[in-house]
């Protein structure tokens, strides 16, 4: 992780206190001091603070219903922030490992460990996130084949990678996808000529929702394994 990130996790500064110390002079990374706070370090490192060795505290990982009408971000902006639903210590130090529309429920992971957001969010570990999608029209026939061939969003050089298809009616279907483009799930539909009417994620990896709309939880360790 950065090192300002590194110091806030193992003191009571914030990320700008933590930048001005660095800048100070003060911190010493196995034995250099370093004045870089973008600089990369790792808990097995021997990082001190004005002569102090740090150690960083255990890291957060929580799920979060998310309702509609509520942003994926630190702060408010425009719509409330999702971290307005967890009553925690120093919640500013977590970040979204995938985030959602403000038009958009479902499961919401968040963490202050960022080698473990890195393992859900990048497409090269090809982690499944399930949604549940309401059309606005009748499904047709071929779209399973389709997505499973991947299909050509408008603005993309590529195709999607394979995705499936589970048909629960004519016009609600579950789509689980390994990637996370822009709006990916709405311009999928939009490709075979469909629109979403709603949407709602499920499950990422193993992970299945299991709290009630608006609330959270801290996951297990079978769940947070699962990512390691």
């Amino acid at each position: 992780m950065r090192l300002d990130r590194f110091i806030c996790k193992s003191t009571h500064y914030n990320r700008s206190d933590a930048t001005a110390l660095i800048n100070k002079g003060v911190v010493v990374v196995n034995g250099d001091v370093t004045t870089n706070e973008a600089k990369q370090v790792h808990e097995s490192n021997c990082i001190t603070l004005e002569g102090q060795i740090l150690t960083p505290r255990p890291s957060r990982y929580i799920m979060i219903h998310k309702p509609l009408d509520m942003i994926c971000s630190n702060v408010d902006e425009g719509y409330p922030s999702i971290f307005r639903l967890i009553d925690v210590d120093r919640v500013y130090d977590l970040h979204i490992a995938g985030r959602l529309d403000t038009d958009t429920t479902g499961l919401v992971l968040v963490t202050d460990d960022g080698r473990w957001s890195y393992n859900i969010i990048t497409p090269k570990k090809r982690c499944e996130k399930v949604y549940r999608v309401g059309l606005r029209d009748p499904i047709a026939a071929d779209v399973a084949a389709r997505f499973q061939e991947g299909v050509q969003l408008q603005g993309e050089a590529s195709l999607t990678r394979p995705a499936k298809l589970e048909i629960l009616t004519s016009k609600e279907v579950l789509l689980t996808i390994t990637e996370g483009k822009f709006h990916q799930v709405k311009r999928m539909f939009a490709a075979v000529g469909n629109r979403v009417v709603s949407l709602h994620r499920q499950k990422i990896g193993e992970i299945n929702l299991d709290v009630t709309i608006g609330q959270w939880r801290y996951l297990t360790a079978d769940e947070i394994m699962y990512f390691k």
